[in-house]
C-alpha cells in the first residue's frame, strides 16, 4: 500500500493493549514498521500482517528514526530508553521518541532531557484516550507536550491511529492533561458504577439505561459504552485494567499535593479503584469496580 504520507521508518515499543492495534493501524496505512515487546509472542500477529520484529529496543531505533510506545509506568519507560539495549545506546540524531505511555508529568521531563544529553534524540510526550475500542477504530485522543517542528513531523503517523491530535505545550504538557483527563474518566465510571447498582437494586433493567439518558444532560460516551458492559458482566476484552486507572489516580493526587489543588472526588475514585485492586486483582477490568457493591448471595 502507497504511504499517504511521511517516508520514516517507524518503531513500535510495547505491544499490549493499546499497542498491538495501534500498530495494526500504521501498517493498514502503509507505513514500514519495526516492533519489539518484552515478551516476544505478542508480536506474531504483527509481523503476519507486515511488521519487522527486532531484538531489542536498541535495534528498533537503530532502523527507526520515529519511535512510538506505550508502556505500563515509568519504570517500564526507564529500562526501555536507558536500561541495556535501550534507546539512549543508539545514535539518536535526528530521530524522535513519541511517548503514549501515561507517567508523571516530572517523570517525562527528566527522562527526555536525559535522554536528549545521552544522544541527542528528541521526545514528545503523548498519552492517549479513548481505550482499546479507541484504538481499534483510529478515533483515540492524543494530547501531546513537546516541540512544536515534532509535533507536525509525527503529524502524519498519527493520524493513522488517532481522531484528535492536540498539542498542549512544552514537554510534560501532554502528561498534565491526560491527569486531567483521567480525573473526568476515573470518577466517571465510579459514578457510573453506582448508578448502575442503584437501578439493578431497584429493579430497574441497567441496560436501558443508555437509551433512556440519550440526549439529556447524563448523555455521554462513558454511558453509552461502559454502562452496558458493567449490567452485562462484560469485562474481557478489558478496555483498561484497574491498576492503570489507579496508577494515573495517584499521579493526580501526587500533583495537585505540588500544586495546590483540591481533588476530593479524584482522591475517593483512587481509593475505589485500590479497593478494586484488592478485591478484583490490578489486571482485572476497571468497570469491575462495579462489582465491589454486588449483594451478598
Amino acid at each position: 500500500m502507497t504511504q499517504s504520507a511521511g517516508n520514516e521508518k517507524l518503531g513500535y515499543l510495547g505491544l499490549g493493549l493499546m499497542g498491538v492495534p495501534m500498530t495494526k493501524r500504521l501498517l493498514s496505512a502503509g507505513y514500514d514498521v519495526a516492533v519489539w515487546n518484552r515478551s516476544s509472542g505478542k508480536a506474531k500477529a504483527l509481523v503476519d500482517a507486515g511488521a519487522r520484529e527486532a531484538a531489542s529496543p536498541r535495534a528498533v531505533a537503530d532502523e527507526a528514526s520515529v519511535i512510538f510506545m506505550c508502556l505500563t509506568d515509568a519504570s517500564a519507560v526507564e529500562q526501555v530508553v536507558f536500561g541495556d539495549n535501550g534507546l539512549a545506546g543508539t545514535n539518536g540524531s535526528g530521530k524522535l521518541v513519541v511517548d503514549f505511555s501515561s507517567i508523571h508529568p516530572d517523570k517525562t521531563k527528566s527522562i527526555a532531557a536525559r535522554l536528549k544529553e545521552a544522544n541527542g534524540m528528541g521526545w514528545i510526550d503523548a498519552p492517549v484516550s479513548g481505550g482499546t475500542k479507541g484504538a481499534e477504530e483510529a478515533t483515540l485522543a492524543i494530547m501531546a507536550g513537546g516541540d512544536a517542528a515534532d509535533i507536525g513531523r509525527v503529524r502524519p503517523y498519527i493520524k493513522a491511529m488517532a481522531r484528535n491530535f492536540t498539542h498542549m505545550g512544552p514537554t510534560g504538557a501532554g502528561q498534565m492533561t491526560k491527569l486531567c483527563n483521567q480525573v473526568i474518566v476515573g470518577c466517571t465510571m465510579a459514578v457510573l458504577a453506582e448508578a448502575t447498582r442503584l437501578a439493578v437494586n431497584a429493579g430497574i433493567d441497567a441496560k436501558r439505561l443508555p437509551d433512556a439518558l440519550a440526549g439529556g444532560f447524563a448523555d455521554s460516551i462513558p454511558l453509552q459504552l461502559f454502562v452496558p458492559r458493567m449490567a452485562q458482566g462484560i469485562h474481557s476484552p478489558p478496555l483498561g485494567h484497574i491498576h492503570t486507572m489507579l496508577k494515573d489516580l495517584d499521579t493526580v493526587v501526587d500533583v495537585a499535593q505540588d500544586t495546590s489543588t483540591p481533588v476530593p472526588m479524584a482522591a475517593l475514585a483512587s481509593q475505589i479503584f485500590r479497593m478494586g485492586k484488592a478485591v478484583r486483582g490490578a489486571y482485572a477490568d476497571a468497570l469491575e469496580i462495579y462489582k465491589l457493591s454486588a449483594p451478598k448471595e
